[in-house]
């Protein structure tokens, strides 16, 4: 780990430039609230002092078209150190076939396998964005903030409490998805579960609370 730049939240405005909070919002996906809360280095609700995590600078480099990595090491989550041998030889090679799931904290990233816990430290990785990409070629998708899920290793699905289980009866570890993402991906967790059990699916209309015409995936073993 580094030492944050001093006034990095002056530094983060000066990469905003001519842009308003809005259209930085809309180009990192971030609250425009949350971007001037980082500006400022605090939470202006609490008072507390905040830092970005690196999955909201990957969101910010993106937008402002600046390196990742530059980022990383002005807001003291890798020093040029950690760069320099980065760049060298360290990489991470977890072969993600056998994990269910990927927590990502401010200092480690934790893989979840059916038998182990292994935590790797977040300053191996040289370039974050290429690590999330990776996560998508291999079926992962993020369920929450700093959550990754396999959706090849999902065997259950619990709608109504948003849980996502690795084995049939739902009796096992399992974890919970944000409202959105669960919107957002509920048809296709359906289509992968139903894949993961060698289930069929059928295809059916029907009304959703709003009294509108839907289409309902259903499981048929």
């Amino acid at each position: 780990m580094g030492q944050p730049i001093p006034d990095f939240g002056k530094f983060l405005e000066s990469l905003r430039g001519s842009l308003s909070l809005r259209e930085a919002a809309k180009k990192s996906g971030l609250s425009h609230a949350y971007i001037r809360d980082l500006e400022l280095e605090r939470n202006r609700s609490t008072n507390d002092r905040i830092t970005p995590s690196p999955d909201t600078l990957q969101k910010l480099s993106r937008a402002y078209g600046y390196s990742y990595t530059e980022l990383m090491v002005k807001a003291g989550h890798l020093s040029d150190g950690d760069v320099l041998t980065g760049r060298q030889s360290a990489k991470d090679d977890m072969d993600l076939a056998h994990i269910r799931y990927i927590e990502i904290g401010m200092n480690e990233i934790v893989y979840h396998s059916e038998s182990s816990d292994i935590a790797r430290s977040v300053d191996s990785l040289v370039d974050f964005s290429a690590f999330l990409d990776k996560l998508e070629e291999h079926g992962f998708r993020k369920m929450d903030t700093d959550l990754y899920v396999s959706f090849h290793h999902i065997r259950k699905y619990d709608e109504r409490r948003g849980r996502l289980y690795f084995d049939d009866a739902g009796e096992g570890p399992c974890v919970t998805i944000a409202a959105l993402r669960q919107k957002k991906y509920h048809d296709l967790l359906i289509r992968h579960v139903a894949n993961n059990t060698n289930k069929s699916l059928e295809f059916a209309f029907g009304k959703n609370n709003n009294g509108q015409l839907v289409q309902v995936i259903e499981d048929k073993v």
